[in-house]
């Protein structure tokens, strides 16, 4: 089958099934609830790993971007490549103060313990093309582009929660002094995205203009997660001009 092919098989398979109108959006907003943060996950499998590509694939076609530079790419990895990707990370530990090893090794293991990793990245030589074409805007792409990145994780978030998967997003720093660049855990003082980069263009020949940005381990949940506070919808939401 060719790829446009499987393309228009994908769009098929999540064809809308009910027309525009009122009331018809509470479906799609209670999903939106059900999203968690899951750690405690397994290798088990909650949908095959064609239906999880699939999933990415529609998210990433149809999910927006800045004059539609569709700037976002992922890698999905499952399995032996999952394992592979958080064992090149484990030398990590040894670069963090004594303290903070055992408990960054613990994070470490329960993402590598999950079915799979989806790894997310901005093609830097999209957003370089569109700063040439459009340089008035020049600063404002690679934002766009995180933003664009940041959606599609939410879409594929969201759909495997719906699925029966739990997952969870490591995501990156964007400051350009942090040499290490992305976050295990909120208490650790290093990062190691960039020390990962390198074996992810190796082993998966992920090309050199993919900047990697986050990292959603997900596997089928062993453990609930506990309960979330909600700040005031009055201090976070203003309105004007309602009518009715």
């Amino acid at each position: 089958m060719s790829s446009l092919a499987i393309e228009q098989s994908i769009d098929q398979k999540f064809a809308p099934q009910s027309k525009r109108g009122q009331g018809e959006s509470e479906a799609f907003l209670s999903v939106l609830k059900e999203r968690r943060t899951y750690y405690q996950i397994s290798k088990n499998a909650a949908i095959p790993d064609s239906r999880v590509e699939e999933i990415v694939k529609y998210a990433i076609k149809h999910v927006p971007s800045s004059f539609n530079g569709q700037t976002t790419r992922a890698l999905i990895l499952f399995n032996e490549d999952h394992d592979e990707f958080w064992n090149s990370t484990a030398h990590v530990r040894d670069m963090l103060p004594a303290e903070q090893m055992e408990k960054t090794q613990q994070k470490l293991d329960s993402f590598k313990a999950g079915h799979g990793t989806i790894l997310f990245f901005d093609d830097e030589a999209v957003i370089r093309q569109q700063q040439e074409a459009f340089k008035l805007y020049a600063d404002n792409f690679p934002i766009w582009a995180n933003q664009s990145n940041g959606m599609a994780q939410y879409v594929v978030w969201t759909a495997l929660e719906k699925e029966g998967f739990g997952a969870s997003l490591q995501v990156c720093a964007v400051n350009p002094d942090d040499v290490f660049g992305c976050r295990l855990t909120k208490s650790a003082t290093k990062h190691y995205n960039p020390l990962v980069d390198s074996v992810v263009q190796t082993k998966w020949k992920v090309p050199v203009t993919w900047k990697l940005l986050a990292q959603m381990p997900f596997g089928v949940p062993t453990g609930e997660p506990g309960p979330k506070d909600y700040r005031s919808l009055e201090e976070r939401v203003m309105v004007a001009g309602k009518k009715d």
